[in-house]
């Protein structure tokens, strides 16, 4: 009740909602004035509505484009006999001779056949990926800007299980794997956050754990989405934050007729040695003489996983420059947990007139992440073990709905307009025993006593290659220098020493309403302008954490005794692949059977912690970590879309972004030896005028040539900017995250060219090159500081000066049907991108004395998140009934985290990854398939490194290979 008492409010006091409810109530009402010729009507075939069709006047100069819904409006010269024609990609063409009158002509569905001469009338009747291609390439051809698409039963053709992998296989598209899953996309290899992500044109709420704008998207199923547009060179009507370009998920709409589908799969992960399942339905119709359509979809998909990630972290804060690559911890962590996606998604719409229609789109989605963490340190620094055991179950929501409508005022004149809103929610219910909610960890610890053999001559442990002796190994055979047999981690001897709940919670909800109005000026120009108000809510409680400690551990007097874990509720160590088989080496000396999930939950109990002398120190700065704040922002533009020739298609126009953001947070000050907090408030405002100019120019029937200059810009990140600082004290070493409330918003000049030529067969060759001018990069600076006496990792986001990013991109799509028989069913699928980008990182600490003439140090580097080469290669087979698809995925390497104090030597990379992919499909008949996937066939871990060297590893995780096989069965 609450909230709807404030969203009524909201609604009242809105300036931006009143006027767009106005202009609605305007529209609607002037359906009734209309005298004009209208022509409309649905363009289907065997395979579903076809969007992206071109509609042609024929003995009158006006021209149409179908929506994703294949509806179309195209306006007559006058009442009386009209002609059109209707092509499409590997269809006939068909021509229509009209009876036109005054008002609304409403022709119903307008059904194309497969054209008989080419590859797609066959492949139509067996249901493979031609006609899904022949739509994403309709789409393509006929936008203003550039872009590539995929539809959803080309998603559906490939293992890809959430939205994240769904684009991975685009040309351009870089994704984000964590533990084995995509999770986020980036289009040209820019940073993540660098990229608009979309849902039905509106940027989605993140709840980013890390207080990023990147959308995390493995909470959405790959099977709530019908089409995906990548745009990299974007129009003004598109949202202007996206430097990298954006990446729009268009949910599913109401269909032509009747349709009902359902599939379902067992699998199994070969490292957690466990089954995986998941199931989808998909049910749409239309009633009321079609004016009422509606569709709902749901997905479930739930796997067992698992992984082991072997870590290192390097002493880089020592004065001693050749001491800096020396090991401070080697970590050995293995997860084993168990995930479920699951979404439903609603789509409704209902036509009030021929040419007045309102829509409503509302979805809910939750992942639910449960994987419990092993952790055993091997701390060189301090001659210790240390084992750290969480139950981590983390949750994200992703929900909301839109509302909205389309209304055709007269034949030239078309308003659009929605409200949304939508929340994204990440959070943790647990431990169960507190009201204290986060991520509880307990942490043991034990004294290696014997020390080790195998130190460098300056006492210091090394990889062999950064010896100063040439002593220490590899981490391809690592050894761990233990110098007695008897220091094994054991529980006996493991202490606990140090509780923690980790606070972790994000949420941000997003209200936009928008209008658009479009008018045909004329025969050759067309004009569009609207507005965007979207005000968001963020609420974050990341790195806030709840520190308990016993008194015997911090020197109080008669405290009890530090409790092993021996004496504590254990569990066995959970079964799966072999521990570290990846390794060269037996590490089983770092397997300790953990305390049970119960057992973690009673130590933050007061009963558990005034038996064992536990207290709260907590830091009296752990209130600087939270804050929550708003962000209004207010957009507009304008452009024209102009037939300056027959065949050049000129577009431009202005976009202005305003943002007013407000953080509330706290800050802490020093007085007399006594931390001080007071309330501290982060504003920042800025505007973003964004002019953009594109041109298409129609080579051929068949090819296009397409060429723009846009400016766009990507807002600094919330928890980049937060008025305080978090501190984590159950890694090794501690970290430390600070805000930068000085952060500037980037901005950046793009140029692209482009061009195409589609195939007969539905296939396609492209290829072009672009270049980006960018100002106030802002990037994660991570160092080591030693503050008051202990070693942190200090993280803190910096503005660096300009960047530059330049590269080309080539794909093709051909199908091998000019071969005979049997070998006319292959086919294959590629594309590549190469991106080289530069900035420079002025080194802190130097030309600290110009009257000295000392000289700054200026390091030059990519830009982080960037990788140089991406590519994708699918070999199909697709013939009688039968598809089989290889696909092979590359992201290159890319620079994670700068280190602006010690230089790129320090850098942190991440490694290139390859892998592959593979799935095929058997049509038992018309309507039932059979289908096998399997995921990570390379079984390519996921790696990073410090500097220079790719064995001086910082992480890297292996988690397995996996695989289902079920049944699609379209009912009808």
């Amino acid at each position: 009740m609450k909230q709807i008492q404030n969203l009524t409010t909201w609604f009242a006091q809105n300036q931006v909602f009143k006027k767009l409810t106005f202009m609605t109530l305007f529209a609607v009402g002037c359906q009734t004035s209309v005298s004009a010729q209208t022509i409309k009507g649905v363009i289907t075939s065997d395979v579903g509505t076809l969007p992206g069709a071109n509609v042609l006047g024929v003995n009158f100069p006006n021209t149409a484009v179908s929506d994703f819904d294949g509806s179309f409006t195209v306006a007559a010269s006058q009442a009386g006999q009209a002609t059109i024609e209707i092509s499409y990609i590997g269809f006939a063409k068909k021509v229509l001779n009209l009876d036109v009158k005054n008002g609304i002509n409403d022709i119903g569905q307008v059904k194309l056949e497969a054209n008989e001469s080419s590859a797609l009338n066959e492949v139509v009747i067996q249901g493979t990926l031609a006609p899904s291609q022949a739509k994403a390439y309709s789409i393509k051809k006929n936008s203003l800007g550039i872009m590539d698409v995929i539809a959803s039963d080309a998603i559906g053709k490939l293992p890809d299980r959430n939205a994240a992998e769904a684009v991975q296989r685009m040309q351009g598209v870089a994704v984000a794997r964590y533990h084995g899953e995509a999770d986020q996309a980036t289009v040209r290899g820019t940073p993540f956050a660098w990229t608009s992500t979309l849902f039905n044109g509106n940027r989605l709420p993140s709840s980013n754990v890390m207080g990023n704008r990147s959308s995390v998207l493995d909470v959405v199923p790959s099977e709530m989405i019908q089409y995906v547009q990548v745009s990299k060179a974007i129009t003004p009507d598109i949202e202007g934050d996206a430097i990298g370009g954006s990446i729009n998920f268009i949910t599913r709409t109401a269909p032509a007729k009747r349709t009902l589908s359902m599939s379902a799969a067992g699998g199994y992960n070969n490292f957690s040695e466990n089954g995986t399942y998941n199931a989808s339905l998909v049910y749409g119709d239309r009633f009321f003489n079609d004016k009422l359509g509606i569709i709902v979809s749901g997905a479930i998909w739930s796997r067992q996983w698992g992984s082991d990630e072997f870590a290192a972290t390097y002493n880089t804060g020592l004065a001693d420059v050749a001491q800096k690559n020396s090991l401070n911890t080697v970590l050995f962590k293995r997860y084993m947990g168990e995930r479920e996606t699951k979404g439903i998604n609603l789509g409704t719409e209902y036509k009030l007139t021929p040419g007045s229609k309102i829509f409503f789109r509302g979805m809910f989605n939750k992942f639910d992440d449960v994987r419990p963490v092993y952790e055993s340190y091997i701390d060189y620094t301090s001659t210790r073990f240390q084992y750290n055991y969480r139950y981590s179950h983390y949750q994200t929501e992703l929900y909301g709905g839109e509302l909205g409508g389309e209304h055709h005022i007269n034949e030239k004149i078309k308003l659009d307009w929605s409200y949304s809103n939508h929340k994204s929610e990440y959070f943790l219910d647990t431990p169960s025993t507190t009201d204290q909610k986060g991520l509880p960890i307990a942490t043991f610890r034990q004294r290696i006593t014997g020390g080790f053999n195998n130190l460098s001559s300056d006492g210091k442990r090394y990889w062999i290659f950064d010896s100063p002796n040439g002593v220490g190994g590899t981490v391809d055979h690592f050894e761990t220098g233990l110098a007695s047999a008897t220091d094994v981690m054991s529980p006996d001897k493991l202490l606990l020493s140090q509780t923690v709940i980790a606070q972790l919670d994000n949420s941000e909800r997003d209200q936009v309403g928008q209008i658009n109005l479009k008018i045909d000026a004329s025969e050759k120009i067309k004009i569009k302008f609207g507005s965007k108000f979207r005000h968001k809510d963020r609420v974050s409680t990341y790195g806030s954490n709840f520190v308990y400690l016993p008194g015997a551990a911090v020197g109080i007097p008669n405290s009890p005794a530090l409790v092993p874990m021996a004496d504590l509720e254990t569990t066995n160590f959970p079964k799966g692949a072999p521990f570290f088989g990846n390794m060269n080496g037996n590490f089983d000396q770092f397997i300790v059977n953990p305390i049970t999930k119960n057992q973690l939950f009673d130590m933050f109990g007061k009963p558990f912690q005034e038996a064992n002398g536990f207290r709260n120190f907590t830091s009296a700065t752990n209130a600087t970590a939270l804050y929550n704040g708003t962000e209004d922002v207010f957009a507009t533009y304008a452009m024209a879309e102009i037939d300056a020739t027959e065949r050049l298609k000129v577009i431009g126009g202005l976009r202005n972004e305003y943002t007013d953001m407000q953080l509330n947070g706290t800050k802490a000050t020093t007085e007399n030896g006594q931390v001080v907090l007071s309330p501290s408030v982060v504003n920042n405002e800025y505007n973003a005028l964004l002019p953009m100019l594109l041109l298409k120019y129609k080579l051929t029937e068949k090819s296009n040539l397409r060429a723009a200059y846009t400016r766009t810009f990507v807002r600094p990140n919330f928890g980049d900017m937060t008025p305080g600082s978090s501190t984590n004290t159950t890694t090794s070493p501690m970290t430390i995250t600070q805000g930068n409330p000085d952060l500037r918003p980037t901005f950046s000049n793009n140029f692209d060219i482009m061009g195409e030529y589609y195939f007969d067969n539905v296939g396609i060759v492209s290829g072009g090159a672009f270049y980006k001018s960018i100002s106030d990069v802002v990037f994660t600076d991570v160092s080591m500081q030693n503050i008051n006496g202990t070693d942190y990792m200090v993280t803190q986001a910096r503005n660096l000066n300009n960047a530059t990013l330049v590269g080309f991109e080539a794909g093709i799509n051909k199908r091998f049907d000019f071969l005979n028989g049997f070998w006319s069913g292959f086919g294959a699928e590629v594309n590549y991108t190469y991106i080289n980008s530069k900035t420079e990182v002025p080194r802190l600490g130097t030309n600290t004395n110009p009257a000295a003439n000392s000289v700054a140090i200026v390091d030059k580097t990519s830009l982080p998140n960037q990788s140089k080469h991406l590519f994708n290669t699918i070999l199909f087979y697709e013939r009688n009934g039968v598809m089989v698809r290889l696909a092979g995925n590359y992201r290159g390497a890319s620079v994670e985290n700068i280190n602006q104090q010690l230089g790129s030597g320090f850098y942190i990379w991440s490694d290139s990854n390859f892998t592959i992919d593979a799935s095929a499909t058997v049509n038992i008949s018309k309507k039932l398939k059979v289908f096998v996937e399997l995921n990570n066939l390379s079984d390519a871990p996921v790696k990073m490194y410090m500097g220079d060297n790719k064995k001086r590893v910082t992480s890297q995780e292996w988690y397995g290979s996996r695989g289902q096989a079920g049944l699609r069965y379209e009912i009808f």
